[in-house]
C-alpha cells in the first residue's frame, strides 16, 4: 500500500505510509497523496488474508492515532477522497480508470484505519481525529469535525446510489459499502443495544435521510443483481516489462510508484475463498441492509431505513407513493434472488424481515404459483438442522408459519407435486407433494428438538405451523401420515417416563416432595404438546376426513396409543372424536371380514370417510396462530445481525477479544 509495497508484512516498514502516520503535517497539495494512493491489489476476501492486513495495520494506525491530533493527516486523507469522488460519476462515464482506481485505493486506505479507530476510541475521540486538520496549514477551508465526518458519510451514500455498478467500478462500490458497515462496528463492542452516537444521528436524520429510499433500493438490487467480482484484470493498472505502464498516466507519475498488492493470487488460499466468495457486493449490501433495518428507532422519529423495506411497492404498482421513503422495484426478480440464495442465513432473515414487515411483498409472495421454489430450500434449511445455526432454523420456522396464516397457502401447497427430492435421503420420495414433504420435515424437526436442544421455542412454532395447516390437510403421503402417529407415540413415550420417574422419586423420597415441582413442569410441558397434537389430528378428521384415508389408517394401526388419554381430565374433550372415527372405522373393518390386504383396508376407509356423517364429530374452534414478534425485538436481532457481519463480512475480520455484543459461541 503506497510505493514498493508487494507484501503485507512490508506495510510497517514503507515509507510512503511512515509519512502518512509520522509527526510531519503533509499538505494537500503536496504530491505525496497521488503517491500513496497509487498502488494496486486484490481486496482481501478471505479470514486469513484479512488477519494478516489487519495485524499489518494496527501498529499503523496506532501510531497515527499518536500523531493525528498534530498532523491532522488522517482528515487531509479523508479529503482527498472526498475531492474524487465528486468527479467519480463523470469517471464513470468516461472510462477514467484511473480516476476511479485512485478514489478507491485512498478509500480502501480509510476504511482500514477506521476500523482500528472503532476498536480504540469512543465516537467523541473518532470525532476528533476528523477535526484535527484545522490546525494544519494549507488545508482546504476550516470545517468542523462533524461536518467532515457527516460529509464521508453523505458521499459515501452518494457514491453507493450514484455510481452504475460496472467491472471498473465494482471495487470502489465494494469498498464503500464496506466502509459503512465499519462505520457502524461500535456495536460489536457493546454488549448494550446502541440507541444513539454520531453515526447513528447522521445516518438517521443528517444529509444521508433523504437518501434512505435510493440507498435501501440500492442495495436491494446488489443482492438481486448477484454480480460477481470482476477478475483482478479489471481493475489493475500492471507495469510494461520496459518500465512504462498500461495507460496513459499523467507525466508527473512515475512508472516506480505503482505496486501490486496481490492477497490473492492463483493457486492461493485467498484464491480459492474467493471463489466461495464470488458474490462480495451482494453479500456485503445484504449485510449492510440488514444492519440498518434493525436499527433502533429514536425517541420521537421512526428509523426511516425500516420505514422503506416496510412500504416499498412492485414496479407494477400504480397505486400513489406518498408514504415517507416508499419506492418501487422489480418484485419478480426480488423474489428469485430470494428463492435462490437461502442457504445462507442473511438471505433467509432478508425473506423473514419482507415476509413479517411488508404487506406489498408478502401478498405477492402467496399469489405465486411457483412457491416450491422458495419452500423448498427453506424446508432443506430445517432438513439439516444438526448443520445449522439455531437462529436460522429459528428464522426458517417463523417463515413457515407467517406463510401457513393464509388458508389459500395451505391448500395450494398439496396441489404442487413434487419428484425425486435428492435432498431427504431418509426414505426414497418418488412423488409428494409439497405440503406433506413441509409435514414431514417440520415433524422431523420437532422429534431432533425433543431428543436434542429441547428449545420450546423451536417445537411451539412448529406445532403452530401445523396446527394452521391442519383443516387443509389434503391427500397426505402414507410417510406424513405415518410421521404424525410416531411423534405422537415419542410425545406419549416421553409422557410415561416423566410419570414414572415422578412416581420413583416420591417414592424414594418418603413425603419430601421439593424435586416434584420439576417434574410437574416437565409434564405440563409434554401434555401442553400432546394436547396440540391431538387437536392437529382432531382438525383434520374433523374438516377433511375424506381427503385423507392415510392419516386414518395409520390412526387405526397405532390405536392402543390413544387408550391411556381416554380418561384424561386434560384429553377427554378432544378424544371423544378420536374415539369416534377409530370406533367407526374399525367396526367397518371388521364387516368387511378377517386377513384384509392393505389395499382392502384402504378401499373399506375410503367409502367409509364418505358414510361417516359429519355431525357426529364435536365441532372445536378453528386452529388459527399468527406470529408476534416479542417486546424489544432488537435484543434478539441486533446481536443476530452483527454475528452474520462477524462471520460473513467479505474481507473484514475482528478479533474475537473485546466483542461484547454476544458470545463467540453464538456468534
Amino acid at each position: 500500500m503506497g510505493a514498493n509495497t508487494s507484501q503485507v508484512s512490508d506495510l510497517s516498514d514503507n515509507s510512503s505510509l511512515k509519512a502518512l502516520v509520522g509527526k510531519e503535517s503533509i499538505s494537500e497539495n503536496d504530491p505525496f497523496w497521488n503517491q500513496l494512493i497509487s498502488f494496486t491489489f486484490i481486496s482481501p476476501t478471505s479470514s486469513g488474508d484479512s488477519k494478516l492486513l489487519e495485524e499489518a495495520v494496527i501498529p499503523l494506525a496506532k501510531i497515527l492515532i499518536e500523531n493525528n491530533p498534530r498532523t491532522g493527516n488522517f482528515g487531509a486523507l479523508v479529503r482527498i477522497f472526498l475531492g474524487r469522488t465528486k468527479e467519480l460519476k463523470i469517471s464513470t462515464e468516461c472510462q477514467d480508470q484511473l480516476f476511479i482506481w485512485q478514489a478507491h485505493n485512498a478509500l480502501f486506505m480509510i476504511r482500514c484505519l477506521l476500523k482500528v479507530f472503532i476498536r480504540e476510541m469512543s465516537e467523541g475521540e473518532l470525532r476528533l481525529q476528523f477535526s484535527y486538520h484545522e490546525r494544519v496549514p494549507g488545508s482546504c477551508g476550516e470545517t468542523g469535525s462533524e461536518d467532515l465526518l457527516e460529509e464521508l458519510l453523505s458521499n459515501l451514500v452518494h457514491l453507493i446510489v450514484d455510481v452504475p455498478l460496472l467491472d471498473i467500478t465494482y471495487s470502489i462500490l465494494f469498498e464503500a459499502v464496506t466502509t459503512l458497515l465499519v462505520f457502524f462496528s461500535y456495536q460489536l463492542f457493546h454488549k448494550d443495544i446502541l440507541r444513539d452516537g454520531i453515526v447513528y444521528q447522521h445516518m438517521m436524520k443528517g444529509r444521508c435521510l433523504s437518501l434512505t429510499s435510493r440507498l435501501v433500493k440500492t442495495l436491494l438490487y446488489n443482492f438481486i443483481r448477484q454480480e460477481k467480482c470482476p477478475p483482478p484484470a479489471t481493475h489493475i493498472f500492471e507495469p510494461k516489462a520496459e518500465g512504462g505502464l498500461l495507460y496513459g498516466l499523467a507525466s508527473g507519475v512515475a512508472s516506480g510508484l505503482w505496486s501490486v498488492f496481490t492477497l490473492g493470487g492463483a493457486g492461493s488460499k485467498a484464491a480459492i475463498d474467493q471463489e466461495h466468495n464470488s458474490l462480495p457486493l451482494s453479500n456485503q449490501s445484504l449485510l449492510l441492509l440488514l444492519v440498518l433495518a434493525n436499527l433502533t428507532d429514536g425517541p420521537d422519529w421512526p428509523n426511516p431505513y425500516r420505514q422503506a423495506i416496510t412500504c416499498f411497492k412492485n414496479t407494477q404498482d400504480t397505486s400513489s407513493l406518498e408514504q415517507p421513503h416508499i419506492f418501487q422495484i422489480n418484485f419478480n426478480s426480488l423474489y428469485t434472488a430470494l428463492c435462490e440464495q437461502q442457504r445462507s442465513d442473511q438471505a433467509t432473515l432478508l425473506l423473514y424481515t419482507l415476509l413479517h414487515q411488508n404487506a406489498n411483498m408478502r401478498t405477492y409472495m402467496l399469489s405465486r404459483t411457483d412457491m416450491d421454489n422458495l419452500i423448498l430450500p427453506i424446508l432443506e434449511i430445517l432438513y439439516h438442522v444438526e448443520e445449522r445455526n439455531s437462529h436460522h432454523v429459528y428464522m426458517a420456522l417463523i417463515i413457515l408459519l407467517i406463510l401457513t396464516e393464509d388458508d389459500s397457502f395451505n391448500r395450494s401447497i398439496h396441489e404442487v407435486i413434487l419428484k425425486n427430492v435428492s435432498w431427504y435421503t431418509e426414505r426414497s420420495l418418488t412423488e409428494i407433494s409439497l405440503g406433506s414433504l413441509l409435514i414431514l420435515v417440520v415433524i422431523r424437526t420437532i422429534q431432533f428438538n425433543m431428543t436434542r436442544t429441547r428449545d420450546k421455542y423451536l417445537h411451539t412454532n412448529c406445532l403452530a405451523a401445523l396446527a394452521n395447516m391442519s383443516a387443509q390437510f389434503r391427500c397426505l403421503h402414507q410417510y406424513a401420515a405415518q410421521r404424525i402417529i410416531s411423534l405422537f407415540a415419542l410425545l406419549s413415550k416421553k409422557h410415561n417416563k416423566v410419570l414414572e420417574q415422578a412416581t420413583q422419586s416420591l417414592r424414594g423420597r418418603q413425603g419430601d416432595n421439593t424435586a416434584l415441582p420439576d417434574y410437574a413442569q416437565d409434564l405440563n410441558v409434554i401434555e401442553e404438546v400432546i394436547r396440540m397434537m391431538l387437536e392437529i389430528i382432531n382438525s383434520c378428521l374433523c374438516n377433511s376426513l375424506h381427503h385423507n384415508p392415510n392419516l386414518v389408517y395409520a390412526l387405526l394401526y397405532k390405536r392402543e396409543l390413544f387408550e391411556q388419554f381416554r380418561t384424561h381430565p386434560s384429553f377427554q374433550d378432544i378424544m371423544q372424536n378420536l374415539d369416534t372415527v377409530i370406533g367407526f372405522f374399525s367396526q367397518r373393518l371388521e364387516q368387511a371380514g378377517s386377513d384384509l390386504s392393505v389395499e382392502r383396508v384402504q378401499e373399506v376407509i375410503m367409502k367409509g370417510a364418505q358414510a361417516l356423517p359429519k355431525d357426529r364429530l364435536k365441532k372445536f374452534p378453528e386452529l388459527k396462530f399468527k406470529y408476534v414478534e416479542e417486546d424489544q425485538p432488537e435484543d434478539f436481532f441486533i446481536p443476530y445481525v452483527w454475528s452474520l457481519v462477524f462471520n460473513s463480512g467479505v474481507g473484514l475480520r475482528w478479533s474475537p477479544h473485546g466483542i461484547e455484543l454476544f458470545s463467540m459461541d453464538s456468534g
